[in-house]
């Protein structure tokens, strides 16, 4: 074999290693409310993201890839093959390394900022400063305020009014499900946008805002309908806390919705420079914009599910029972603001992250307990790993550009 194909075969290891690692992270941006509020066991949420995450994945993720994440780093760091393919190899280790360090220490990363971050340190050292885009460096920066504060107002909205039209009442549960469609047809609004909006499948059917909202409306009422004709017939009044019981069916499924985007949506995070590596064995060049093929989606998918199974526990107890309390009420609003900041967000051009967002939501039900109720060592230890997954993928990428120069 020619030496490109081991740089391939090795591309493929690294790939792998980092999907592994947006697996094990990134779990706990679905799952992690879901678990700590026991609306499902830890093997459940395992089984059922590992399953959904590898659908998201082949049937929803992007069959078209940026070469560079986010464009951050001018192409013109990618003219060289060579040097293309030893910034993408060095980029895909720094990024895994840095991720599966927060995951062993349990803190919850943004697995797109940690391959922004590698991209820049090889950007930097195959290019020199001038290669990269500082103001759109400062909107991933921003995103670190944005995305939480937003999630946490949400999130700490919906909880109170839950509280005071709900749950502070003495009719609580028929209350809770006389009102069930509303809920049910909030979190379906915000699903049905999200996948629409966000997930590469929705981008590529590119249906109008006018028709896409008109098209969730539809869906909502039907669902929001038919949903509480399903809650009268399965939870009743005497189950042991009915209500909460209503909004743990909710609840699974807007996390559910959030585990198919995830793979959907993350899965370029690793194979997106692979399909560099990939195209470039294969052609010797590689312009703007890479097609992945479907069976590089399949082995990012699955090395995504193998994360979840072998590590995804850690960072799922770090946000579901570290940061505060969570119960089914709490956990829907967790979801809800969560998937309604990266929406919103993403529809007003913010940069947004939905590792962040998952953090503020659950910040936020936090705090609608009182200040008390929140663990704030433990949200700090996660801000500064915010902080350092940029500059800290950066250096790794540059320390493994330079050794990998050495040496291939």
């Amino acid at each position: 074999m020619t030496p490109e194909y081991y740089i391939l075969i090795i591309g493929y290891i690294f790939g792998f290693y980092m999907a592994w690692n947006i697996g094990a992270n990134d779990v706990a941006n679905s799952m992690a409310s879901a678990v700590g509020a026991k609306a499902i066991t830890v093997r459940q949420a395992i089984f059922i993201a590992g399953i959904l995450n590898v659908v998201g994945a082949v049937f929803i993720g992007s069959h078209v890839t940026n070469t560079i994440r986010k464009g951050i780093v001018s192409t013109q760091v990618l003219t060289d093959p060579h040097m293309a393919l030893i910034g993408a190899l060095s980029a895909l280790l720094a990024a895994a390394l840095w991720v599966s360090f927060a995951t062993w220490k349990s803190l919850p990363v943004s697995t797109t900022h940690s391959i922004v971050g590698a991209m820049i340190g090889f950007g930097i050292v195959a290019g020199g400063f001038s290669v990269i885009q500082w103001a759109r460096l400062t909107a991933v920066v921003m995103s670190w305020i944005i995305s939480p504060v937003f999630s946490l107002l949400i999130a700490y909205v919906m909880f109170r009014i839950i509280v005071i039209m709900i749950t502070s009442r003495a009719n609580a549960f028929a209350r809770a499900l006389k009102l069930s469609p509303a809920f049910i047809g909030l979190a379906v609004f915000i699903v049905i946008l999200s996948f629409l909006f966000k997930t590469p499948l929705g981008k590529k059917l590119a249906i109008a805002t006018p028709a896409a909202l008109l098209i969730a409306f539809i869906v909502m009422v039907f669902t929001g309908y038919a949903g509480q004709a399903l809650l009268r017939r399965f939870v009743h009044s005497d189950a042991p806390n009915a209500t909460e019981e209503i909004f743990r069916r909710i609840q699974i499924g807007t996390s559910c919705y959030v585990a198919l985007a995830q793979g959907a949506n993350d899965v370029a995070n690793a194979i997106g420079p692979l399909a560099v590596i990939y195209f470039l064995v294969k052609t010797g060049s590689v312009g703007a914009k890479v097609p992945v093929p479907i069976f590089l989606l399949l082995f990012g998918g699955v090395g995504i599910a193998c994360g979840i199974a072998m590590a995804g526990h850690r960072v799922m107890d770090t946000i579901g029972t570290k940061i505060t309390t969570l119960t089914n009420t709490r956990g829907f609003c967790v979801d809800f603001a969560a998937a309604s900041t990266v929406l919103m967000a993403s529809k007003m051009g913010l940069p947004v992250s939905t590792t962040h967002a998952a953090v503020g939501g659950v910040l936020g039900v936090g705090l609608a307990g009182g200040i008390e109720a929140v663990n704030f060592a433990v949200v700090f230890q996660i801000m500064i790993y915010w902080v350092l997954t940029v500059p800290a993928a950066a250096v790794t990428s540059m320390i493994i550009f330079k050794v990998l120069q050495l040496v291939i």
